[in-house]
């Protein structure tokens, strides 16, 4: 075990000289950039988001995205281009920003930039809003202009959600206003071209209906009536010379045949038809009733006058009575007409009231809207509903956050020796030559009698010593001074250790 130890010290000290130079470059490389790296101040702001003052059920905002959702928003705002170049350029963030191009101004700000949200499910609603730079006073102030423009825009998003809202509602109002009014004038214009033929008035022109029918019936009653009269006149005209056979208007002529004729209906029940009374009662009564119908004299010509008067009346009923029928029959097949075209009416009435139903139960809606999008604006005028205010302002930080300077010089000695030594343990295990006797042994499957060693001269020893010495002063002095270059004239190490890292996807 022991001669395994010495042999393998052995090696490690035969190339020494390789882990030296590994161990150099990369320490003196770390100490370099822990001396040499710039400052790095973070300043740190404080936000917290509130509940609305106002309860929800008594009067709610009409911005109901989440607080999550805005803040959001809010740091895609914050991270335009625009808004970083115009905030590198205000506070002078770098000190050779005329040679650095936008791009890189803007990806190396986002780095610089930290904004931490509280996600859904936290319920403190604490905001942080973090700035690097290489000055604490820069650090300060664009962390406290970042803080600034988060408060001004969360009021510009609810104020604007709230105005857009209102507007929305109003332009609506306005509008479904116009198309119920528009709706009634359809409505009221089809009514008063159709207002014989509307449904609200259908039973009652039913019922006209049916009253006519029996008007009808009645005027054809009184006709049937006032014609039979007349016909039953006109043969009583005929058969009596009379108009009517009451006493009071009876000649004496007429009277004393009626006497007669009641007396020949008495006889004729007592005495035989043949008997001489009858006979005599009948000859005087055929003389009177032959002198009633000879020519007229004054009193026939009254009764002519009477009749055509009676005559005349009756004809002008039965006129009158015809016109009136006519009349109500006109007026019936209007009606009828009328309810005939009241379903087709119906239907088109019912579609012009429902579509002003529905105008009317949108404007309803809209106008509930328009009160709650008044209430929720004056809610954010006011700054009454959910905000952002700040708990602690980004003051200027009294020592850098960053680099940590021991912790990158330690990290360069450390890996400089663990470089070393990787280099120096690949280089044996590649090495496949004889160095030792038992290796010999194994590759000839013989012991050897004797070994000897290589043996070299002072002279070699020393040159060669002296060549592994400059080699490693020469990498100690270059490799910090190619760092330096790079660092002044190409670009500054911190951002190119950003872009690096980014590039190896850190």
């Amino acid at each position: 075990m022991i001669p395994d130890v010495k042999f393998y010290l052995s090696l490690f000290l035969r190339r020494i000289h390789y882990f030296l130079l590994v161990f150099l470059i990369l320490a003196t490389t770390g100490v370099f950039l822990a001396v040499t790296l710039p400052k790095v101040y973070v300043a740190q702001a404080r936000l917290l988001v509130e509940s609305p003052q106002i309860p929800d059920d008594l009067a709610a905002s009409t911005v109901r995205a989440e607080s999550y959702e805005l803040l959001r928003v809010i740091q895609q705002r914050l991270l335009t281009r625009a808004n970083l170049l115009e905030i590198a350029r205000r506070f002078d963030v770098y000190e050779d920003i005329g040679k650095m191009s936008a791009d890189e101004i803007v990806n190396d700000m986002r780095n610089r930039t930290r904004i931490d949200i509280p996600d859904r499910l936290d319920r403190t609603g604490l905001i942080f809003i973090s700035f690097e730079a290489p000055a604490a006073v820069t650090a300060s102030q664009v962390a406290n202009e970042l803080m600034t423009q988060v408060l001004q825009q969360n009021v510009e998003l609810r104020t604007e959600v709230t105005r857009q809202t209102l507007d929305f509602f109003e332009n609506e109002v306005a509008r479904l206003d116009s198309d119920l009014a528009a709706q009634g004038a359809r409505i009221l214009e089809f009514k008063l071209e159709h207002k014989d033929a509307l449904p609200e008035s259908l039973e009652y022109r039913r019922n006209r209906v049916s009253a006519l029918q029996e008007r009808i019936l009645q005027i054809n009653r009184e006709f049937a009536s006032l014609t039979e009269r007349r016909a039953r006149l006109s043969e009583l005209f005929e058969q009596t010379g009379r108009v009517d056979l009451s006493e009071a208007s009876l000649s004496p002529e007429q009277r004393l045949l009626r006497e007669l004729q009641g007396e020949l209906a008495a006889a004729l029940v007592i005495y035989a038809p043949e008997n001489p009374r009858i006979t005599s009662l009948r000859a005087r009564i055929a003389a009177l009733e032959e002198r009633n119908r000879s020519g007229p004299d004054s009193g026939s010509s009254e009764l002519v006058t009477a009749y055509d008067l009676q005559i005349s009346d009756i004809d002008g009923q039965i006129s009158f009575l015809s016109e009136q029928k006519e009349q109500v029959e006109a007026e019936m097949k209007t009606l009828i007409a009328s309810i005939d075209e009241t379903p087709k009416n119906a239907i088109t009435l019912g579609t012009l009231e429902r579509t002003y139903e529905n105008i009317r139960t949108q404007f309803n809606q809209a106008t509930e809207g328009l009160s709650e999008a008044r209430t929720g604006d004056r809610i954010e005028a006011l700054s009454k509903g959910q905000r952002i205010v700040v708990i602690e302002p980004a003051s200027v930080p009294e020592s850098p956050a960053a680099p940590n300077r021991k912790l990158i010089a330690a990290a360069g000695v450390a890996g400089g020796m663990a470089g070393g030594l990787g280099l120096i343990v690949l280089m044996e295990l590649l090495n496949r030559s004889i160095r030792r006797p038992v290796e010999l042994t194994t590759a000839l499957g013989s012991k050897p009698f004797m070994t000897l060693p290589y043996m070299t001269t002072p002279g070699q020893i020393l040159k060669r010593r002296l060549t592994i010495a400059v080699i490693l002063l020469i990498a100690t002095i270059s490799v910090p001074l190619v760092i330096y270059l790079v660092h002044s004239y190409v670009m500054p190490i911190d951002i190119l250790m950003v872009k690096l890292r980014k590039m190896a996807g850190l």
